[in-house]
């Protein structure tokens, strides 16, 4: 008989929370019970999983013995909040919220730096990067051993639905209020979202710079084990409701030679790369998809050590919940 595992989900009621309920089903993920943990404002509604609806419970009076692993789905303040509780009950973790320190709880993804995961012990405590982060490197990790990688320079721009489900409720409020002809009186945003792009996503700090472009480049530079990598990150607020897009730019010490990057993404696991001459959207390709497309991929107009890349991936699925699900694959195969 299959060993099975009870886990638990925390923030099973939000955007990624939902996502990853429904990848462990689709994936056979071998749970026994299956635990769903909220604020107290959402606890007592239910979710959908296996054909049963599973009620949502209040974290604060679980019991982490019951389960021997937990996702944290919920948030910075939820998971400081409440994984030392968890570790101390004997649980393995997977933090997505990027609140611990990396001493801590490393930052992994698979197809990049799976092999960190055989130095922890257990309980083991393992973070999944920013959506962001997880896209950039499932794409850079192949390219290492072709490219003297000096430069990162990326521009992503962001669905509102990695600020939750409210920001997604806004975008399409805003929409048809315009498309009816009704003023428009932003709530969730402060200006503008429907049919408009927003310089920033978060409040930048006195550099200039928002918590959510500082995470990336430091989580980036974590899971390719790059620390001295020079990334410059501008993070867009894009009027999409799912998806990412990123413009990537890498500097290379030497001439890039574009028939073995394109080799090399072409045999990389997570990607999809698409033919030259075409490119993916978010929308067409990478919604509701496992993988991250790469799109035209070209040399600098006039630098032959530039590479220039369009990635796009489903920032919920991809970025967020199938790269935790992974994870725990790894885990429980190897580790648990």
């Amino acid at each position: 008989m299959t060993q099975t595992f009870d886990i638990a989900v925390i923030g099973a009621t939000g955007t990624v929370g939902e996502t990853l309920v429904q990848i462990l089903e689709e994936r056979d993920f071998p749970v026994g019970n299956l635990h769903l943990l909220a604020s107290s404002e959402s606890a007592g509604s239910s979710v959908l999983f296996r054909n049963k609806n599973v009620r949502v419970r209040e974290v604060d009076e679980f019991d982490f013995s019951k389960v021997r692993l937990v996702f944290f789905a919920a948030g910075a303040a939820v998971s400081l909040s409440y994984a030392a509780r968890a570790h101390a009950a004997g649980c393995s973790l997977i933090d997505l919220s990027g609140a611990l320190p990396a001493e801590q709880a490393p930052q992994v993804v698979p197809e990049a730096n799976a092999d960190i995961l055989a130095g922890l012990k257990s309980p083991f405590q393992v973070s999944s990067p920013s959506p962001s982060a997880t896209t950039l490197a499932v794409v850079l990790a192949p390219l290492l051993d072709l490219l003297d990688l000096q430069y990162v320079n990326v521009t992503a721009n962001l669905a509102v639905s990695a600020q939750g489900r409210e920001a997604v409720t806004e975008l399409a409020r805003q929409t048809a209020e315009l498309l009816n002809m009704r003023p428009l009186e932003p709530t969730f945003f402060d200006r503008q979202m429907a049919f408009n792009l927003l310089a920033q996503v978060g409040t930048p700090d006195a550099q200039g710079h928002t918590l959510l472009e500082k995470r990336l480049v430091r989580e980036l530079r974590q899971v390719l084990a790059k620390p001295l990598l020079k990334i410059s990150a501008t993070c867009v607020q894009a009027p999409v409701f799912f998806g990412d897009s990123f413009s990537v730019t890498l500097q290379s010490g030497s001439a890039v030679d574009l028939e073995k990057v394109n080799a090399a993404l072409e045999a990389a696991p997570g990607i999809e790369l698409v033919e030259a001459g075409d490119y993916p959207t978010a929308v067409g390709d990478a919604v509701g998809q496992d993988v991250v497309y790469v799109g035209r991929v070209r040399s600098g107009v006039d630098d032959p050590a530039e590479l220039n890349l369009w990635l796009t991936s489903d920032n919920v699925r991809k970025g967020a919940a199938l790269n935790a699900v992974q994870l725990a694959e790894l885990l429980i195969k190897d580790l648990l």
